[in-house]
């Protein structure tokens, strides 16, 4: 059975080309023009995989991407954001979205963001183990993460960037182990995308973002999960 992909996008060219690219290698595409009207596709027919442009008319794709991850909680989410800044991915993020794409993309590259979103969704199940670190906890089995008892809600690429950190207990993770593991070996140089994701990450564990007591960088190196609440270093 085919892969299905759900295109949502005001504007038909970049709908056209995304169709014909994503079909030529096996998916099957169903295309939307409105946050409104993806939404009521999913009802009626689920998809496996969501591309959703940030800028649309109607209700938006920050407020739809929102939207199909209250109703499809377990469905990757990838979003197009309109220019490479911080505050489009952050918003990304924080809606809901697993990865982003910035406009224009390379069609390979987007490709292979769909590929590498939709393995991380399909991994096996783990034998339920909980990872805990003063405070906070992590169960692999229900990839839920905790602190303080509370539950934290983490997409699939924040809940397998800290699950390699927390594994790690007080080691550092160099950027190319974490880029490779999470994402694939085709983005072992992307530096700058994890720094957002560590960036936001730390917005959603750390009591205070700005001096993190877990989530550490290490310059040059890479970033670790600090057992026993530490420093910050430079970010």
């Amino acid at each position: 059975m085919k892969t299905k992909l759900l295109v949502i996008d005001d504007e038909g060219a970049v709908r056209r080309v995304i169709g014909v690219t994503m079909r030529a290698v096996g998916f099957e595409v169903v295309e939307s023009a409105r946050g409104e009207e993806a939404i009521s596709l999913l009802n009626i027919s689920p998809c496996d995989v969501v591309l959703l442009d940030i800028n649309m008319p109607g209700i938006g794709g920050i407020a739809a991407c929102r939207a199909i991850r209250r109703a499809f909680p377990e469905i990757p989410i990838l979003m197009l954001t309109v220019r490479d800044g911080e505050d489009d991915k952050v918003e990304a993020l924080e809606a809901g979205a697993d990865d982003f794409v910035t406009k224009p993309f390379a069609v390979r590259e987007l490709t292979a963001r769909i590929n590498a979103v939709l393995r991380r969704s399909r991994k096996p199940g783990a034998i339920d183990n909980r990872i805990v670190i003063n405070d906070v906890a992590l169960c692999t089995e229900h990839r839920a993460f905790f602190k303080r008892e509370q539950p934290v809600h983490l997409t699939r690429t924040q809940f397998d960037i800290v699950e390699l950190l927390m594994r790690a207990q007080g080691r550092t993770v160099p950027h190319r182990k974490i880029l490779t593991s999470v994402w694939g070996a085709e983005y072992r140089d992307h530096v700058e995308y994890l720094r957002t994701y560590m960036r936001q990450l730390r917005k959603l564990i750390e009591d205070d973002p700005a001096n993190p007591q877990y989530l550490l960088t290490v310059p040059y190196l890479g970033y670790k999960f600090c057992k026993s609440g530490g420093a910050a270093l430079e970010n």
